[in-house]
């Protein structure tokens, strides 16, 4: 009984340093992934969009601990030193804007936009026409791609245990080496991994039908 509590204490330790991870990444990609989708929409000069294109490309096709790797040991060999968990949201958040930056673009691209000339042409400004009439309506058609992204990114945080970053899967593995409880241990990560990620779901999921009420 001993030990199980002292792998359920270490794991939690861990949980909180993965949803620290998932926050901080979930809004870097979130901002660069608007910005991106913004310029793909509304900005239609070839060099603007072949450089978002070939960045997205680049992101998806390369995996996500390449570039925690040359963010945490590349950068620090030039003399940039960022800490495990800063690269982690860093490099995860990075690979997130490219994703987000498709779900977002898609969402805008299904609005009508003779609704930005309605509005501009009634005396609202750029900034206020995405604030108040764009974006809202683009959240509600990409909510639930982005509650996919959300859990998805809660469980790419295990590959941040290879930068030593202290997550889930970096203290599993330690636990496993000092008490050599392998299927316990790894039992209780998975565990714990959906005790996290299935609130999440619902969440998302609960949230959408709540707007989907107010239609």
């Amino acid at each position: 009984m001993g030990t199980f509590l002292v792998i359920v204490k270490t794991l939690a330790e861990g949980a909180l340093t993965a949803l620290q991870i998932s926050a901080g990444a979930f809004l870097i990609a979130a901002l660069c992934g608007l910005a991106l989708a913004l310029a793909r929409t509304f900005i239609h000069h070839r060099l603007v969009q072949v450089t978002i294109a070939a960045y997205s490309e680049w992101m998806r096709n390369v995996p996500a601990l390449a570039h925690l790797f040359v963010l945490y040991f590349g950068l620090a060999s030039a003399g940039i030193r960022l800490s495990p968990v800063m690269a982690a949201c860093l490099g995860l958040g990075l690979v997130g804007a490219s994703v987000l930056c498709d779900i977002f673009t898609a969402g805008l691209r299904s609005l009508h936009m003779g609704q930005r000339e309605a509005a501009l042409a009634v005396g609202l400004t750029p900034a206020q026409v995405l604030h108040c009439v764009l974006l809202p309506q683009m959240l509600r058609v990409t909510l639930p791609s982005l509650g996919n992204y959300g859990s998805q990114l809660v469980k790419d945080t295990s590959i941040a245990s290879a930068i030593a970053v202290p997550e889930i899967m970096f203290y599993a593995r330690n636990l496993v080496t000092s008490t050599f409880e392998t299927t316990l241990i790894y039992l209780a990560a998975m565990a714990l991994y959906a005790a996290i990620v299935l609130p999440i779901t619902w969440a998302f999921a609960s949230t959408e039908r709540r707007l989907e009420a107010c239609r």
